[in-house]
């Protein structure tokens, strides 16, 4: 049985964080507008915030999303078990996860999109050489990039990227020292600071701002994830674990429950629209809190988080351990 990969669940609770800060204001939508700025509104607060939250964050937990799904397929492969229709009974279950948290709490949901994007990209993926999935990966993000630029429409690539990563034992790799993750952060970090400086001056069309705004925002959430690595590979390993893996391990259902605790605040206050960047921040610290809490305490009793446990209840169709 492969031992738990400490680095991915850290990566996963640090993305979760910077998700949930960005996330704050549309889901506390409680009439339909879309709700932007806030204190500084369009002025520089705004922009340089957005240079290091939006888009920043998503990358990361959609490559760590098809990092889970190749681990997965090896795990299954090594028990002899039909992968192919575990990995797609995965994907159902978390199609319906993602369909009731939309209609149920937040129509930004972006649960049923991974879940579709898996069975239509990262399944058939299976059947590819190797060597395929970063050619394919490539060939879906520059169509991604140019014809639908901005939202989610890269994670079909990311997901590649993440089964390609698994495939070629780089996971394997991540807490080992080596040169591989320092050349790799330099590289990007070359890139992504011309591009985060031309985002922050453009003013040109929408769209060539959304090609610009998704691609320097793959740039620095690898930065982000580079560091990270690099990070964890110190003695500040205790401290990186200790703040975000619990979070990290809970991951689904600390995204579904923030938004019930997010929604709560908004219908509590009234008036979300209003919310400064200070409240926005304060909000999501207060609920990062009470998840790390309610996550460190759980997992001391129980393997999985609660829904993390369903949800690998119906991939396996049999009842797994729940207790430690």
């Amino acid at each position: 049985m492969r031992a738990r990969i400490g680095v991915l669940d850290v990566l996963r609770g640090f993305a979760l964080c910077g998700i949930l800060v960005a996330n704050v204001r549309p889901i506390s939508n409680l009439d339909g507008r879309v709700i932007r700025g806030g204190e500084g509104a369009g002025g520089s607060v705004d922009v340089w915030l957005g240079l290091v939250l939006e888009q920043r964050f998503f990358p990361v937990f959609a490559t760590l999303f098809g990092v889970g799904f190749g681990l997965l397929m090896e795990s299954v492969a090594a028990r002899g078990g039909r992968a192919r229709v575990v990995l797609a009974r995965r994907l159902g279950i978390l199609l319906a996860i993602g369909l009731a948290h939309m209609f149920l709490l937040w129509r930004g949901d972006v649960l049923s999109t991974y879940a579709v994007a898996g069975l239509v990209v990262l399944l058939p993926s299976t059947w590819l050489p190797r060597w395929a999935l970063p050619a394919a990966a490539a060939a879906l993000g520059g169509a991604a990039l140019f014809l639908l630029p901005g939202g989610y429409s890269l994670s079909p690539a990311l997901f590649l990227v993440g089964a390609a990563l698994v495939r070629y034992g780089v996971v394997d790799r991540l807490e080992a020292r080596g040169a591989g993750t320092a050349v790799t952060l330099v590289v990007l970090a070359a890139l992504a600071v011309p591009a985060s400086v031309a985002q922050a001056g453009m003013a040109s069309s929408a769209y060539l701002s959304g090609v610009l705004s998704a691609a320097t925002g793959v740039l620095v959430a690898g930065v982000y994830a580079c560091g990270i690595v690099l990070l964890y590979r110190t003695p500040v390993r205790r401290v990186l674990r200790a703040v975000f893996a619990p979070l990290g391990r809970m991951a689904l259902t600390n995204y579904l429950s923030a938004s019930a605790l997010v929604l709560t605040l908004a219908h509590l206050d009234g008036r979300p629209q209003d919310w400064s960047w200070g409240t926005v921040f304060g909000i999501a610290g207060g609920v990062l809190a009470v998840q790390w809490a309610w996550s460190a305490l759980w997992l001391r009793r129980f393997r999985q988080g609660p829904v993390e446990w369903l949800w690998r209840w119906g991939t396996w169709a049999t009842r797994p351990p729940f207790r430690v």
